[in-house]
């Protein structure tokens, strides 16, 4: 599990086609790997990744054929910046929120704005994910945890302080790159319980009025 809160910009060192998928190398230039051991998971930019090399300044992971088809890992290139973020620790503080480094799905960055010191960002997301994003939720784009502001249809708006886009990749993205998204995982188990899905089980009406979903 991790934060959604970055702690380094990486870049990608190399990458190494292996049996039919690939072996990412990852400089993680500041990032302090003394405490990660072989077989830790690592997110890089939202993706989690199990290390199977660790050097001084950066580490190796083998990325499988459906990872790379469903996130932004399959277009990286040698040079490209990574957001970075070491696993959870259950001493450590909760920043951002829980998220699981397994995305959900490629979303597109539509339009960028100033707004005061800050910048509004939107996003369009595939009409499968839409369902899981409300105002005020959650949202975890590229491993960052960010705040949803509004919902429009496929797309919604977050905004983006001064520190948020000089310390991740967000310095770098452009209208019409292609981020990964990972949502809020209890917008998931809310819509198993109220019947979302087939096979759900269901709760009651009293249940849901107690808590205010009813």
């Amino acid at each position: 599990m991790f934060t959604g809160i970055i702690q380094s910009v990486g870049r990608i060192a190399r990458l190494e086609p292996r049996g039919g998928d690939v072996r990412l190398y990852v400089d993680t230039a500041d990032l302090d790997l003394a405490d990660v051991k072989l077989g830790d998971s690592i997110a890089v930019s939202g993706v989690c990744l199990t290390a199977v090399t660790l050097e001084a300044r950066g580490f190796s992971a083998d990325v499988s054929n459906e990872t790379l088809a469903l996130t932004t890992l399959g277009k990286l290139k040698a040079g490209d910046p990574v957001n970075l973020e070491k696993a959870l620790r259950l001493a450590d503080r909760l920043g951002g929120h829980l998220v699981s480094g397994h995305v959900d799905g490629v979303g597109k960055v539509v339009s960028i704005a100033p707004d005061g010191r800050s910048q509004r960002w939107t996003f369009e997301v595939p009409a499968n994910l839409a369902r899981y994003i409300a105002a005020k939720g959650s949202i975890c784009i590229e491993g960052t945890s960010l705040t949803v502001n509004e919902v429009n249809g496929l797309r919604f708006g977050v905004n983006l302080i001064p520190h948020t886009v000089e310390h991740t990749v967000f310095h770098a993205r452009r209208p019409g790159d292609a981020v990964n998204l990972e949502v809020d995982v209890v917008a998931r188990y809310v819509e198993r319980l109220i019947g979302g899905g087939e096979g759900s089980p269901r709760l009651d009406e009293d249940f849901l009025k107690k808590h205010g979903f009813a």
